[in-house]
């Protein structure tokens, strides 16, 4: 069963482009990528020529005769006499190229020839995708692949894309959702935060409709992760990255969120953790939010590198991360708790990642002034809160209200609420957070 992700458009404009690159699909183990390019070679290609460097080590020799297109199919037809090659109908496919990142150093000669589409895959398992990347500059177009975001669930479950068009609309016109569509939209957005986005969490429940099930399979991919973090991070402290990754939870549970690397280890400094995070955040596993030196334009000029929050990139992980009685709780009652505040902050900083927008956050140093995430549009600065409930918006309203940050002239909430709006501050449920960058290109 292949289930429709948004990848799948953008593979059939990289084929009708004439001038089309050898292209790389990069992302977290697990999120879907081998599935959704062997769809694509099967509807578009007579002939798929498949390596898998990791399952299949000996074609890293492949180059021992060189980097050029015709030496590489001539070691490919000797090893597998089963691969077809035919100029302009066949398509070559390198899984799991982290393995072996000097086969991008060939991408040029692929592009060169013309005579074969090339599509690679790997996961963003820190230096060995630099590598990658360093092989293979100015001959590769790049696309990365994340889990399954909320409308990618609901296509899952059966839903047609008019549904999001109408979320959208509703949005646009400020216009209240009934009570029906805020129960329903509410109750599937629910079943998607525990499950999170991940393509076998995905489908099991599709086919199960049980949560049991799932849970066993996002403790296999923490598993997983851990098993990447000891087999990959070269050079780095293993111990010291798994524990970084063991305290994201915990701490995002607490009131203030930034990441303390002193409640990882006693007495722990950042120049002793230097490598971590960072690793963490090229693996795909978290998404890094850095704080503002002031609310303020512009954003990447604009920070503290030594403060900011760790998502998990996936926030049915999170919670598979949690402790026993807290997910068991959550999956049976429903009943938030503690991390209630933690996972729709979770939740709305996944979204925004995975549409696109880096992740910058605020925390004035006497605690006076917060917000959780900002993004821009093309002449406004656009503070966007959290909110665990519908309280009142203090600190949102005093910002906007500040005369020395003249690009805040409004602000997004996302609460447990329905639309509203007033003449600073327009209200949306949490379901609507993956819609927040058409809604801001197309209304604002």
């Amino acid at each position: 069963m292949y289930f429709k992700r948004k990848v799948d458009n953008f593979l059939e404009k990289w084929r009708k482009d004439e001038e089309r690159m050898p292209l790389i699909i990069r992302g977290a183990r697990q999120v879907g990528k081998t599935e959704a390019i062997r769809h694509f070679a099967k509807a578009n290609y007579e002939n798929l020529v498949e390596v898998n460097f990791v399952e299949e080590p000996q074609y890293c020799s492949i180059v021992d005769d060189g980097f050029k297109s015709e030496s590489i199919i001539k070691l490919l037809s000797l090893f597998n006499p089963d691969f077809k090659f035919v100029p302009g109908k066949t398509l070559i496919f390198f899984d799991e190229i982290q393995a072996f990142p000097e086969i991008a150093t060939s991408l040029k000669f692929f592009k060169q020839s013309g005579l074969y589409d090339v599509i690679c895959s790997g996961s963003l398992l820190g230096i060995h995708y630099k590598k990658v990347s360093s092989h293979s500059v100015g001959y590769k177009t790049d696309y990365e692949m994340r889990s399954f975001d909320f409308e990618e669930y609901l296509w899952a479950l059966g839903y047609p894309e008019t549904l999001t068009e109408d979320m959208l609309e509703h949005m646009r016109k400020a216009m209240p959702f009934t009570n029906a569509e805020m129960s329903k939209y509410s109750s599937l957005f629910m079943d998607y935060i525990l499950l999170g986005g991940m393509p076998a969490v995905i489908k099991d429940f599709v086919q199960h409709k049980t949560f049991e099930r799932t849970l066993k399979l996002q403790k296999q991919l923490l598993f997983d992760y851990q098993e990447d973090i000891r087999k990959y991070a070269e050079g780095l402290d293993q111990t010291k990255i798994q524990a970084v990754f063991n305290h994201i939870a915990p701490q995002l549970a607490k009131e203030n969120k930034k990441f303390q690397l002193s409640k990882v280890a006693k007495g722990a400094r950042s120049r002793e953790y230097f490598g971590c995070v960072e690793w963490l955040l090229d693996s795909g596993i978290v998404s890094i939010c850095y704080c503002l030196n002031f609310p303020e334009l512009p954003l990447k000029g604009n920070v503290d590198e030594a403060k900011y929050k760790l998502y998990m990139a996936d926030t049915g992980l999170l919670i598979a991360m949690l402790d026993e009685e807290a997910g068991a709780d959550l999956r049976k009652n429903r009943n938030l708790g503690v991390y209630k505040g933690a996972l729709y902050e979770n939740f709305a900083a996944e979204a925004l990642s995975k549409a696109g927008y880096d992740l910058y956050y605020y925390r004035r140093e006497d605690g006076s002034l917060e917000e959780d995430f900002f993004v821009r549009t093309a002449d406004e600065l656009l503070p966007v809160e959290v909110k665990a409930g519908n309280n009142v918006s203090a600190s949102l309203r005093n910002l906007i209200k500040q005369d020395q940050y003249s690009m805040i002239k409004r602000g997004i909430k996302f609460a447990h609420a329905n639309i509203g709006k007033t003449e600073t501050i327009t209200t949306f449920p949490y379901f609507c957070v993956f819609l927040l960058k058409r809604y801001l290109t197309e209304t604002l």
